[in-house]
């Protein structure tokens, strides 16, 4: 299966029909079918493609091979892309000079992947304030308590997650708002674009930040591990299981969001 959809991709490529979105997606109807899950037909996910690219009208200047790949990683994992839930984004990234689409996933999505693993019974992630009474510490007997602040907040100063699993056990993680960004700075490949989400909404990226670092010690299941390896990539085929196409190498140097209308969704991802 998987060598016929390589074969049915490599086709459409070196065709000399000028490719469009919307070419791209009949031609590769079959394999599009075959791809996604039970409970999406292909009709509705051709709905949901043309309803991103009315949300963000640059994605239809994104290779159709990135964009289609991004939209299918997220159909695979359940979730809603660019749209008010905050689940998972397609955004435009210029690599290596390619205008293509990077699939990202959100705070909320990243929640959401969490709790269907079936061992979490509570995910939180926090922004701690100035002017509030927040204390913690780590050894044999951990300790956390966050009073927030009634009226004046102050600026925020730290980020913490916490999960508590169903037979009792927990865990949790802070960080401060300069290791944060210190994180960012070297990790996230959008975050030195004036049009990154680091931008436009920082204290929610700053959560999902956090989050990512204190679920690596939650008892969460091979489907969520799976599911995160998938954040912030850019793949340019498609298969029966998105975890398992091969990523394509972005140009650090060089990649940059170009958008002329800020991006449906204000979460990125960061790795």
């Amino acid at each position: 299966m998987e060598k016929i959809i390589q074969n049915r991709q490599q086709e459409i490529k070196t065709s000399p029909e000028k490719k469009t979105l919307q070419s791209y997606v009949k031609k590769m109807q079959g394999e599009i079918a075959k791809a996604l899950p039970s409970v999406i037909t292909p009709e509705r996910f051709t709905r949901i493609v043309l309803s991103a690219i009315s949300v963000n009208k640059q994605l239809a200047q994104c290779t159709p091979e990135s964009f289609l790949a991004a939209m299918m990683t997220s159909a695979q994992l359940g979730l809603e892309v660019n749209t008010p839930l905050g689940q998972a984004y397609v955004l435009p990234y210029r690599n290596k000079g390619v205008l293509e689409a990077q699939f990202q996933l959100g705070y909320k999505g990243l929640i959401d992947l969490a709790y269907r693993s079936g061992e979490v019974e509570v995910i939180q992630a926090h922004v701690v304030y100035e002017n509030d009474i927040f204390q913690y510490s780590y050894g044999l007997e951990p300790e956390l308590e966050h009073k927030p602040a009634i009226g004046d907040k102050g600026d925020p100063i730290a980020v913490y997650a916490m999960f508590k699993t169903k037979s009792g056990g927990y865990g949790f993680e802070v960080m401060s708002m300069d290791d944060i960004r210190q994180h960012a700075a070297k990790y996230s490949k959008s975050y030195g674009s004036s049009y990154s989400p680091w931008k436009t909404n920082f204290e929610e990226m700053a959560k999902k930040t956090v989050l990512k670092r204190v679920l690596k010690y939650a008892p969460l299941k091979s489907d969520f591990v799976r599911a995160v390896t998938q954040d912030e990539t850019i793949k340019t085929e498609i298969g029966e299981e998105m975890y398992e196409v091969p990523t394509e190498y972005i140009d650090l140097e060089y990649s940059e969001v170009q958008q002329e209308e800020p991006a449906a969704g204000k979460e990125d991802s960061e790795q």
